[in-house]
């Protein structure tokens, strides 16, 4: 498995000086948080996203994927969601980027069918553009369809293979989700698994990998006992919580972390 962290550790930081993190402590590839105050997002002009290819290029590093903020499910007109995806798209053909992260955001005053017909609907609809491009929509296991279960029901609706699922294990263990349940349910349309821990279902603070209570290294074993040779991904939610440990001085220790996990599962 290859190992990359996620820009929303690292809010607003230069592109230059992601990168020389990715480099120094050997992570293959970023996840670029896409939003307007960051150096990444669906705003910027040919040139600038030439340039941020060819930075990319230069460090070695791989752009895994675009963590956009597209709400799939969320209540509303269909073309706004629409558009927001392929606008995101967009920007991962052009910097090489083989992902885009959408979020279900579905509503308390929807029935769960109708947030999943939602979900469906505009994740098909953007598919299609998406087989245009090369690139793979992945819906995230996060908030109102926050376990495998959950994405899986949006998924095989939708039916596509440019439309996927990106495992969050901190949301699927929050919704009560078992690894093994999660990638029974997932892995046909596995993109990549996001890592990260907490203290406790009460205090979603982030923590150093290793240093709370999220299954991870069971998550790790799960993925390695069926073959599983994807991403993982450290989300560091830095950008939430202002009082967490700068991620620069836990990149190293995680990608140790990671790393051994991934060599006690082989």
């Amino acid at each position: 498995m290859k190992l990359a962290f996620s820009t929303l550790g690292v809010p607003g930081l230069p592109l230059a000086d992601v990168l020389r993190l990715a480099s120094t402590h050997g992570y293959h590839g970023v996840e670029l948080r896409t939003h307007p105050e960051e150096p990444v997002h669906p705003g910027l002009g040919p040139e600038q996203r030439a340039d941020v290819a060819v930075q990319f290029a230069a460090a070695g590093v791989e752009v895994l994927g675009l963590a956009g903020y597209a709400r799939v499910a969320a209540p509303g007109e269909d073309e706004p969601v629409i558009e927001e995806m392929r606008g995101l798209l967009g920007l991962a053909r052009d910097l090489g980027a083989p992902f885009v992260r959408v979020l279900p955001g579905g509503s308390g005053e929807q029935s769960a069918a109708e947030a999943d017909a939602v979900a469906a609907r505009r994740l098909g609809t953007a598919a299609e553009y998406a087989a245009d491009l090369g690139v793979r929509i992945l819906l995230e296991t996060h908030d109102s369809h926050r376990t495998g279960a959950d994405a899986m029901r949006v998924l095989g609706l939708v039916g596509h293979r440019h439309v996927g699922a990106l495992w969050d294990v901190m949301h699927t263990w929050l919704g009560g989700e078992q690894p093994q349940e999660t990638f029974a349910a997932l892995s046909p349309y596995l993109g990549y698994v996001q890592v990260k821990d907490i203290a406790s279902a009460e205090d979603t603070t982030p923590l150093a990998l290793g240093a709370g209570v999220l299954p991870l290294a069971e998550c790790v074993e799960v993925l390695s006992r069926h073959g599983w040779d994807g991403w993982l991904c450290w989300e560091y939610e830095k950008r939430w919580y202002e009082a967490a440990e700068p991620l620069e001085m836990l990149l190293g220790a995680g990608r140790d972390h990671l790393t051994r996990m991934l060599s006690e599962s082989a």
